[in-house]
């Protein structure tokens, strides 16, 4: 019963197990669920617990060397700034680099099994808030995440509200928002007054991305978005299915150009699959192989807006090529770009067509985070 009230379910193993023979492997085993579990007093959440322990405990895992040699056990995925919160709490404070197999690497890459890694300190400081921007992958398990939480909550209210507001009106500037209202935007968040949202921004126990995302899950993306934009809201065609063809080829007929919201059927053709034309298309109103018309329709329709932004950066190879392919990465397509260059500052306005303003708020991040990129923000008109 000691044992039971002393060292929970770990001691209960130990109990079932029923051997007096000093097992290493289970004991490996038995420490690492208690280490687990005392860090579970960080979380105030139980569902944030149980993501945590889902998260870290129940899935694959890589084997880190210390530069000592021994083995340091962490979910995959992990990095060096997990690492250092692993070892301990104060080497993940004070991590400012880390050492891959001798070679200086960035915080957010994934560790592999067999990697041996030294972490650099500094004698001073603490994490960054970076660290919890979840667009960076600077930090991947809840426990390492928890603990930089927790550093955090012990700093001023009057710092963590300073800070919190000056990232949000950051940010809402940067995506172009200049008409917000505070106390509707914090009671929405489930604050009574703007200023605890703001201590609560300030203190990472509420994100930058959960508040952008707001806005879109209160069907304002459209309201935001299209205002003061260069052309009208784009469909994007990418996303248009057609109900009815499964398994079945079909293109756009040239002769009336459907387009998403048009009364639209199928016609078979003979070793082209089926061409979609408007149900008011002469062809079809036309034709005599009534047996060949299918009755279609659209599925999903995914709407896009353009929304131009300007981009400010060190002139560098490879920097369009860079930003074109973060974009491509992200299914966004550049609708149009200039570029001009003056001693040695590239100046890029490009129109790109996002879904909402989460989209854009964690395109916008990448891209300040590329190399030489000092800022990446949106257009406002005038």
């Amino acid at each position: 019963m000691h044992l039971s009230a002393e060292y929970g379910i770990a001691a209960h193993w130990r109990y079932k197990e029923g051997t007096k023979h000093s097992d290493k492997n289970f004991e490996q085993r038995v420490n690492s669920l208690r280490s687990m579990m005392e860090w579970r007093s960080d979380v105030n959440d139980a569902a944030e617990f149980v993501e945590s322990m889902r998260s870290d405990v129940f899935q694959d895992r890589v084997y880190i060397f210390t530069p000592r040699g021994d083995i340091i056990d962490l979910p995959a995925g992990s990095t060096p700034i997990d690492f250092a919160y692993h070892v301990h709490t104060d080497i993940g404070h004070r991590c400012r680099g880390a050492r891959v197999n001798g070679k200086l690497v960035p915080l957010y890459q994934e560790l592999k099994t067999g990697d041996q890694i030294e972490i650099l300190t500094t004698k001073r400081g603490g994490p960054s808030r970076d660290w919890l921007n979840v667009n960076l992958g600077l930090v991947r398990t809840s426990r390492a995440r928890s603990k930089i939480k927790v550093w955090f909550k012990k700093q001023e209210d009057e710092q963590n509200l300073a800070q919190g507001r000056d990232t949000l009106e950051r940010e809402l500037q940067r995506l172009g928002l200049t008409e917000v209202n505070y106390e509707k935007l914090a009671r929405d968040m489930g604050y009574k007054i703007p200023d605890e949202l703001f201590i609560a921004l300030g203190c990472s126990d509420l994100s930058i991305s959960k508040i952008i995302r707001q806005f879109s899950e209160a069907d304002v993306t459209e309201e935001i978005l299209a205002v003061n934009a260069p052309s009208s809201p784009k469909t994007s065609t990418d996303a248009v299915e057609v109900v009815g063809l499964k398994g079945m080829l079909s293109t756009m007929a040239r002769c009336c150009n459907p387009m998403p919201g048009d009364q639209i059927v199928g016609f078979i053709t003979r070793g082209r699959g089926a061409t979609i034309h408007r149900q008011d298309c002469p062809n079809i109103l036309q034709t005599k192989d009534r047996e060949r018309i299918l009755q279609v329709g659209w599925g999903h329709v995914e709407r896009t807006y353009p929304v131009p932004v300007n981009i400010k950066a060190y002139d560098r190879q490879g920097l369009v090529s860079d930003i074109s392919n973060l974009l491509a990465d992200e299914n966004i397509n550049i609708a149009n770009v200039t570029v001009n260059v003056n001693r040695s500052i590239a100046d890029l306005r490009l129109i790109i067509e996002v879904k909402d303003i989460s989209q854009l708020s964690r395109v916008l991040t990448r891209i300040e985070n590329l190399p030489n990129v000092m800022e990446a923000h949106r257009i406002n008109p005038g």
